[in-house]
């Protein structure tokens, strides 16, 4: 009981490390905001998805309380199903763009982010966090 509690505490509570770090660092690092909280969670996701699918000692039968980071590889780590791996790859490659968007301002970019914090949660919250205050921001009147 203590280990599934354990592994929830840390999937639920390792986004706000990310959040941390842009609160202390954000203003001093390079593109701010998007690296911590855009960048670094799709890396993480990017490493951990790799991790899990090629390295992770498979439990013959899969259990529920598999630690994972996202509900996508909750679903790989229950399962093993490898659609669900894929899934994940997917999910951090619209990271990758909602990343280069945000660092470029482009159109979209909260969208994107959005998209991204949605489908990867709970890791994806600092790209939520951040495409919500982007579309929140008021943009100024065009001339």
């Amino acid at each position: 009981m203590s280990y599934t509690i354990g592994i929830w505490l840390w999937i639920l509570g390792f986004p706000a490390l990310f959040l941390a770090g842009y609160r202390r660092f954000g203003a001093r690092t390079p593109f701010g905001s998007t690296t911590w909280l855009a960048g670094l969670p799709t890396l993480a996701m990017l490493g951990w998805t790799t991790y899990c699918r090629f390295f992770w000692p498979k439990l013959h039968p899969p259990t529920w309380n598999a630690p994972s980071y996202t509900f996508v590889c909750w679903l790989y780590c229950s399962s093993y199903d490898v659609v669900w791996s894929n899934t994940a790859y997917v999910i951090a490659l619209l990271g990758i763009v909602a990343t280069l968007l945000a660092m470029r301002h482009q159109d979209a970019d909260e969208y994107a982010l959005l998209g991204f914090g949605l489908l990867a949660l709970p890791l994806g919250l600092p790209a939520l966090y951040e495409g919500y205050r982007r579309t929140t921001v008021r943009q100024p009147e065009e001339l």
